[in-house]
Formats: C-alpha cells, structure tokens, sequence
C-alpha cells in the first residue's frame, strides 16, 4: 500500500500546485458553452436601433415578467419603472457580466452575478413560465436523465461559476495584470 501511495503522490501532488488550471479552463468554458447563449438571449431582449438598450423589447417583458405582462393586457405602459428597470438592468447584464468574466475583468464578483441572474432566471422559468410541474424542466437530482433544463443543466452552470468565485480568474486575465501593477 505505501508503494501505491507514493505512486499516487508522485502522479498528484504536482497537479495541486498548478493554480492556474482551473480558472482558465473554467473561463475558456464558460466563454465556449455560455457567453454565446447569454449574448443571444440578451438580444432578443433589445428594442429597435441604438434606443432598444433603454427600450427594451416586448418580448424581455414578457420572458422576465410573464405573468405581469398578461395581467396589463402585454401594455409595457401599463408597467412599473420596476419592471423596465428589472428588464432592462437583465438586458444588460446578460452582454456585461459575460464579457467580465471572459476578459478576467472583476471576474468573481461577474461570476458571484452570473450566479445570482441564473438562479433568477431558473425561478422565472419555473414559476413564472409555469414550468414547475414539468419534469423536463425542473428535472431532479440523482435520477438516471441528465438533460433537465433547471437541476442538471444549471446545477453545473453554477459550479463552474462558483471555480471562479472561489479561484479568481487566473493568471492570463486583467485581474492577475491589475493586481500586479
């Protein structure tokens, strides 16, 4: 057994040296599986020519609030500043918070938002939408699908945001650069 530790040691100790892994590898993933899905998302949400990044399009309100927007009859005038701000500050972030984190730019607290805009997102999806009873959006843990929208998918979303919040952004990003100068 102690021939086997010493393998193991040998093999593993210097990868727990090499901080650089996992938040670069968390970023590039998060650039190559999310970024484009938050962009696009992000811009179905806009209005039309420069103005639809403070007029947000008819569809952000009714993607983020639903059940608001049926209840006014789909009249955004009939909406709060609440709601535009809620809509349009989404809107935003959805371009934002990616880029940060791609860049290594304040990229735990961008993660520490990322996490907070998908867990808003997964309980808009759930309760707003009215997914909460389908099986293939909510999904559960420990079964034997994986491909659920909310428990699966957006469980991992979330641990891979956390890596960066817990390790930062890693060495090729502005924060490691900032922090040197």
């Amino acid at each position: 057994m102690t021939a086997l530790s010493r393998l193991h040691a040998a093999v593993f100790d210097p990868l727990e040296r090499v901080d650089w892994i996992l938040p670069t590898l968390a970023r590039f993933l998060f650039a190559s599986v999310l970024a484009a899905y938050f962009w696009v998302s992000g811009l179905t949400k806009l209005g039309d020519g420069f103005s639809g990044l403070w007029t947000p399009s008819l569809g952000a309100y009714a993607q983020i609030f639903p059940k608001a927007m049926e209840a006014v009859g789909y009249d955004v005038e009939a909406l709060s500043v609440f709601h535009w701000a809620v809509v349009t500050l989404g809107t935003w972030a959805e371009f934002i918070l990616p880029a940060l984190i791609i860049i290594g730019l304040l990229t735990r607290l961008s993660a520490l938002g990322m996490i907070g805009f998908i867990v808003v997102q997964s309980l808009t999806d759930l309760y707003g939408h009215n997914k909460w009873d389908d099986a293939l959006v909510l999904g559960g843990w420990f079964d034997a699908p994986s491909g659920s929208l909310i428990m699966d998918q957006r469980s991992l979303w979330i641990f891979l945001l956390l890596v960066l919040v817990v390790k930062g952004a890693g060495p090729l990003s502005f924060d490691r650069a900032l922090r040197r100068a």
